[in-house]
């Protein structure tokens, strides 16, 4: 008589339906929670990373270049967004984004360019503020050529005096400014150097091509630089303020890296670290 084959006992634990190799109705197999828990451990991985970090595109004027460059690893450890930067003169920087140049913030050295681009549908209302106030002074290398109330304008012996271009940068408006208070502006004009931003004028005088300049306060006492040679802090009461403002421009509109960085220039660290640079604060 033939022998038949012990029939196979499920291993205990498990349910019927298991026990048949089938799927309960209404159940889920178990690949599919598998796949469940390894999506949410992705997503779960994945809120600790900063959302949709991007770069802003930053035009900025020449006199604020350096310290965009010392805000810029504080802004990106606090945002996890990046900055891709082009410096020149405000004026300039306002003809390129009016041609279409496809900058997404404006960090000017004025307040009329934003304004402007504002009112010509370049930038987005509402966006405009005050980041910073320079300061304008008198610089020379050599010491004792310029005196604290800069009288050397009209009895100093010098051959060059550089500015930047009055039709450019707000700074060279407001040395512009100065040497008309002073009715000095026709007869300085043979001597004056006229440089296109306020970084070469400083330029100018540092090479020793330009024996003093009109250069801005942030570029001679930002930290870890020397002052050297003589200077006169020319008072604001002599030309308009220099208010610099900044604005989203149209091509930043809803793209979240040009809007954090504006608004991480108006924190307390920010503002700190602009008032070290040699900046007043934004004023009402």
């Amino acid at each position: 008589m033939a022998s038949s084959a012990p029939a196979e006992v499920p291993p205990a634990g498990l349910s019927p339906a298991a026990r048949s190799g089938t799927t309960a109705p209404g159940a889920r197999p178990p690949g599919v929670w598998r796949a469940a828990l390894v999506g949410l451990w992705l997503l779960l991985c994945g809120a600790a990373l900063p959302a949709q970090a991007g770069t802003a595109q930053v035009a900025v004027a020449s006199n604020f270049a350096g310290t965009l460059a010392a805000l810029a690893p504080g802004f990106e450890a606090a945002t996890g967004h990046r900055l891709q930067v082009s410096a020149g003169p405000t004026g300039r920087l306002g003809t390129q984004i009016a041609a279409g140049a496809p900058f997404q913030v404006l960090l000017a050295a004025d307040q009329a360019t934003p304004a402007r681009l504002e009112a010509a549908g370049h930038a987005v209302p509402g966006t405009r503020f005050t980041y910073a106030v320079g300061q304008l002074v008198l610089w020379s290398r050599q010491p004792g050529l310029v005196d604290p109330q800069g009288a050397v304008l009209a009895h100093g012996r010098f051959s060059h005096l550089a500015i930047a271009n009055p039709k450019l940068a707000p700074y060279g408006a407001a040395a512009m400014a100065v040497l008309q208070a002073r009715g000095l502006a026709d007869r300085l004009a043979p001597r004056l150097v006229t440089a296109e931003s306020i970084a070469q004028a400083h330029a100018f005088v540092r090479s020793g091509n330009a024996e003093l300049g009109f250069v801005a306060w942030s570029q001679l006492v930002a930290p870890g630089q020397v002052l050297t040679g003589s200077y006169w802090r020319v008072p604001a009461a002599l030309h308009p303020p220099i208010r610099q403002d900044a604005v989203l421009l149209a091509p930043g509109r809803g793209q979240a890296a040009p809007q954090a960085l504006l608004a991480y220039l108006k924190t307390p660290a920010a503002q700190a670290l602009i008032r070290a640079q040699g900046y007043a604060g934004p004023r009402p």
